[in-house]
């Protein structure tokens, strides 16, 4: 690139964004839209073969959003942009409709080409197939190299982790199944293949499950048996239309929660109950709970958190990650006809026998243990924040190095308020920024499109007016360091 401003030839800065899912997609889209004073190169490093990420990747199974279409826009300042592309395909879409997630998907790639094409001519956006396994801070300046699993290299300027969903964790009694095809460890990498007459062990209640019952009974075509066990037996409650309160009407919840977390748990209780006796919805709580879940986060103290994941977490999921009205009705439909057992316990022990799995469990509440036999065990418990089980080179070099460092609660990593990794030392990274799920360790709610869309907004700002992001003539070196002039992979540009 070779543009000029105020008669000089300026080096384009380059940001490095890790993973292509919401996330990743949605900051390179606002990098794309804001104005840069400077040429601006962001790349985007993906393993999969298109952008959206595993969840709105195109599947068998037409999975459906779990909000409705006027509420997914990917876009902070146009709250509709989602649906108007959804009605260009299909006319007849309306606000409250829930859509299938591959759609999801292909409205991200087009927001993404859309923002490309419509860039300043200095900005430019290169995608790049790959997985980064490293980062490697200069001593000397504030470039960084970034490694891929392949062997190449890229410098970097800033660098953004946006790795999307962590894979689940294992399940304690699960050894003797590792390597069976029976056992899916992971049922967005490896979808569960269920014949017609099958009974199906799934561990977990919660969305994930919902999916893969929903999936597998069409691919046994209705003749299937599945068995759902966890800890509570909790399975999430149904959407429904209602109104959005504002945050004034949240300032008992916000005093509650410096408290303790009996209180705040007292007050939304109190505030729901109110709500439904003047014909409103419990729900209308739930959401101006999610609405204030940062300032009421880091207004607990870190015991209240503690107790907060340990005794009210599974009650707080189902009520705020809720199914379409549909799902929840085939579900009930499901669990009337016994195709769907759902139960609350605790799994001891799984052992192939012959053509079947034998799993031993202990029911809630109960001193005794019993034994189901079943054709083969489905791991739905969801994603697993905590990086000391990680599985990703990335995170775990940088933790190994002490560059990251796990949240104390297992949520995920420590951040600034910029979404800067925090060190083991407790110093804030200059340029080497995550967005994703993982915020939760400081927000607790970012896991869902409103609050990473917001998320994603902010550190586009922070990274287009950074005060580091200084322009650099072709010729010059700042304290001996010469900066690169493009992003390089093993000694050659990419184009």
């Amino acid at each position: 690139m070779s543009e000029y401003l105020r008669g000089a030839p300026w080096i384009p800065r380059t940001v490095v964004i890790v993973g292509a899912g919401f996330s990743g997609s949605t900051l390179a889209i606002n990098l794309l839209r804001q104005l840069h004073a400077q040429p601006l190169r962001i790349v985007l490093i993906e393993r999969l073969q298109s952008t959206g990420g595993l969840a709105y990747a195109r599947r068998s199974y037409p999975y459906l959003l779990n909000v409705p279409a006027a509420r997914m826009s990917a876009n902070s300042l146009d709250p509709t942009e989602f649906l108007r592309f959804a009605r260009r395909a299909r006319p007849s879409v309306s606000a409250e409709d829930f859509l299938p997630r591959e759609l999801y998907g292909e409205y991200l790639q087009a927001s993404l080409a859309s923002a490309e094409a419509s860039a300043a001519p200095h900005v430019e956006l290169k995608r790049l197939r790959g997985s980064a396994i490293a980062l490697e801070p200069s001593h000397r300046n504030r470039v960084l190299k970034v490694h891929l699993a392949d062997g190449r290299n890229l410098s970097a300027d800033a660098a953004v982790l946006a790795l999307g969903n962590p894979p689940p964790s294992p399940i304690n009694g699960s050894e003797a199944l590792r390597g069976s095809p029976r056992y899916i460890e992971d049922p967005w990498q490896s979808a569960a293949a269920i014949r017609a007459g099958e009974t199906v062990l799934m561990i977990g209640t919660g969305l994930t499950m919902v999916d893969t019952v929903l999936a597998g009974m069409q691919g046994a075509r209705g003749q299937a048996v599945f068995h759902a066990i966890s800890r509570h037996g909790l399975i999430p409650a149904a959407q429904r239309a209602f109104r959005q309160l504002g945050e004034e009407d949240g300032t008992s919840l916000v005093k509650a929660a410096s408290v303790s977390l009996s209180r705040l748990f007292r007050a939304t209780r109190s505030l729901a109950e109110n709500l439904q006796r003047s014909h409103g919805d419990w729900r209308e709580a739930v959401a101006l709970v999610r609405d204030l879940a940062p300032t009421l986060w880091q207004r607990l103290s870190p015991g209240e958190r503690r107790r907060f994941l340990r005794h009210a977490r599974c009650y707080w999921e189902i009520h705020r990650h809720r199914l379409p009205e549909s799902v929840s009705a085939t579900l009930d439909e499901l669990r009337r006809s016994d195709k769907l057992l759902v139960r609350a316990g605790r799994i001891l022990e799984m052992q192939p026998a012959d053509k079947k799995i034998q799993v031993r469990w202990r029911p809630r509440g109960s001193s005794e243990t019993t034994t189901l036999s079943v054709d083969s065990v489905i791991n739905c418990t969801g994603p697993d924040y905590d990086v000391q089980h990680t599985r990703e080179g990335l995170l775990r070099s940088l933790l190994a190095q002490g560059i990251a460092l796990r949240d104390p609660l297992g949520l995920g990593l420590v951040t600034d308020e910029r979404g800067a990794l925090v060190d083991i030392a407790g110093r804030a990274a200059a340029n080497i920024y995550y967005l994703g799920p993982m915020l939760r360790a400081r927000y607790w709610e970012t896991t869902a499109v409103t609050e990473l869309r917001a998320l994603a907004a902010r550190l586009a700002r922070h990274l287009t007016r950074a005060d580091d992001w200084r322009a650099v003539p072709d010729s010059a070196h700042v304290r001996g360091v010469q900066r690169p002039s493009a992003p390089t992979c093993a000694g050659a540009t990419i184009r």
